[in-house]
């Protein structure tokens, strides 16, 4: 595979340190990732909140609070390059914390409970680790509770976290900030998804800019220019499959959950049937419902970011192992290393949402990108600093 224009994970960097010791000299400059782009996301101050002291030596850290998970990501900007990092610490758990919403229309104390656990981890790796600038957002689930806003003071009462609701515009383009260095440079245009938990994000971006300039410009100015089209689904894994149900899904429910998700791609499909595609259009999907299927794809007896991020898969490919994972009962999905307990009943949803989208748009090549919008929020603030630093020079 070519070298991809990526982010430096811990795993990445503990197997490149092993290869550069036996092969290089200890003061080998270190190979960072190229050509990431990042986004203010429009109509938004994206300055984040300064987190800790300011240092010399900054380190950033981006949270995302879905609907089902908690993430976290610590980074270090990667000295020479523009806007790239490499990760110093991470955080993941599923926390449910949409669990129930779409009929309750509340966040249920045991999934705030089991959020806040998760936060008070996230905070004390932020402290471990001296972040100085952080953004920290929470999406669909605290958008659509009527006790989001109480959730958000509870959390600031418990461990001292501000986290920040965002719209959904904002996710969008910070989804698609944090992955558009996948996108094929050659395609007229590239349609690019983020399945959540209990929404899904859909961006139409155009062709990057192939003229030089003199200087580089903003690097939201380029993405803004790229995003002609967006759009968010008020649908994710778990709203789904607490709609149709997930633990046996039947071949005549998988198809209900895609005619669900067909009728809420109507309005988005009609917006970009103008929109101009070449022979290299292609999907770009980034959720845990796509790492999971070129998991299942490659035949993973565990997960390995590094060969999945950046993977490309043919439509057929991706019909294989769609129909192997539908093959699989609850308990072998639970069982598979790729998949888990955690995800076991969500998969399926997640499978038939990318199936009405590849049905709306069809490509013969779908890229799987693990990396999405915490990796744009780290962008966007490396970004910022690197051009207010830039400005008082």
């Amino acid at each position: 595979m070519e070298p991809l224009p990526g982010i430096e994970t811990q795993a990445d960097l503990a197997a490149r340190a092993s290869a550069e010791a036996r092969a290089a000299p200890a003061s080998a400059p270190m190979v960072g990732p190229r050509d990431l782009l990042a986004t203010a996301p429009p109509s938004t101050d994206p300055r984040p909140a300064p987190f800790g002291r300011a240092s010399q030596d900054p380190v950033y850290a981006a949270l995302d609070l879905g609907t089902n998970n908690c993430r976290l990501l610590i980074a270090r900007p990667t000295p020479g390059r523009r806007d790239g990092f490499r990760v110093i610490d991470s955080f993941s758990r599923i926390v449910r914390l949409g669990e129930s919403l779409s009929r309750s229309g509340e966040l249920g104390s045991a999934a705030v409970a089991r959020t806040i656990d998760a936060l008070e981890i996230c905070r004390d790796k932020m402290d471990h680790r001296g972040v100085t600038r952080a953004r920290l957002v929470a999406t669909e689930a605290c958008r659509a509770a009527r006790n989001g806003a109480e959730f958000i003071a509870r959390v600031r009462e418990r461990t001292g976290l501000e986290l920040e609701i965002v719209d959904r515009e904002t996710e969008a383009h910070l989804a698609a900030a944090g992955s558009v260095a996948l996108a094929d440079r050659s395609a007229e245009s590239v349609l690019l998804f983020d399945i959540g938990g209990g929404s899904s994000e859909i961006v139409w971006l155009g062709r990057a800019g192939t003229l030089p300039r003199a200087e580089p410009r903003p690097i939201d100015m380029e993405l803004r220019e790229r995003v002609r089209f967006w759009a968010s689904l008020k649908l994710g894994v778990v709203t789904l499959a607490e709609m149709f149900g997930g633990l046996e899904v039947s071949d005549a429910v998988f198809e209900a959950m895609i005619d669900h998700v067909m009728d809420e791609l109507a309005g988005f499909v009609l917006s970009v049937a103008s929109a101009r595609r070449c022979r290299n259009f292609h999907l770009l999907g980034t959720s845990g419902t796509v790492t999971t299927i070129a998991g299942v794809f490659l035949g993973l007896a565990r997960y390995d970011r590094r060969r999945v991020d950046g993977l490309w898969m043919s439509s057929r490919d991706v019909d294989h192992a769609v129909a192997a994972l539908r093959k699989m009962s609850y308990d072998e999905r639970a069982a598979n290393a790729c998949i888990g307990l955690g995800r076991a009943d969500l998969v399926l949803a997640g499978c038939a949402i990318l199936e009405a989208i590849r049905r709306a748009f069809p490509a013969e090549r779908v890229r799987i990108a693990d990396r999405g919008l915490r990796e744009g929020i780290l962008l966007q603030m490396i970004s910022a600093d690197r051009a207010a630093m830039q400005g008082t020079e």
